[in-house]
């Protein structure tokens, strides 16, 4: 599929088939997209993590503000950033505007990649990021960013 073709294509995807799948090497090469991503300063604060876990899934759903789709797609991304990565050579514009465009852009990449291999998704931004942080036991410094689903469209 031409990029095109992937830009006309993408769609925010709220109902996944729980009973298919998403390979690993599928998850793989959508992670390998997203950390194709411009950074400021070559820095690369993002990173993400990979849920397949149905009770941890079901815990960011509730953190998502109760977005249940988030739970029935076989994968979850969460968008993460080392904020005091980008800190340190930033200063505050690296905390609170450059870890954010940094993530930003990788996610639109993971999103664009998994529409190119036949994956739907969608772009989770409303939730608590205490609670996710909980939930994943994240460092202080690292940041939820983006909830991304991932799975075949029903």
């Amino acid at each position: 599929m031409d990029i095109w073709q992937v830009f006309k294509k993408r769609h925010s995807v709220r109902n996944f088939d729980s009973k298919k799948d998403v390979s690993n090497d599928l998850i793989e090469k959508i992670i390998g997209a997203a950390k194709t991503a411009p950074s400021a300063g070559g820095l690369y604060p993002t990173d993400f993590i990979i849920v397949r876990d149905q009770k941890t899934k079901e815990q960011i759903a509730k953190a998502a503000l109760r977005q249940d789709f988030v739970a029935q797609a076989p994968v979850v991304i969460v968008v993460v950033s080392d904020v005091e990565k980008t800190a340190s050579y930033y200063g505050e514009r690296g905390r609170n505007l450059y870890v954010i465009q940094d993530a930003a852009a990788a996610t639109e990449n993971l999103i664009l990649a998994a529409t190119a291999l036949g994956l739907g998704t969608c772009w989770v931004g409303a939730f608590d990021e205490e609670e996710v942080r909980k939930v994943l036991k994240l460092k202080r410094d690292f940041r939820p960013l983006a909830i991304i689903p991932v799975g075949y469209e029903k």
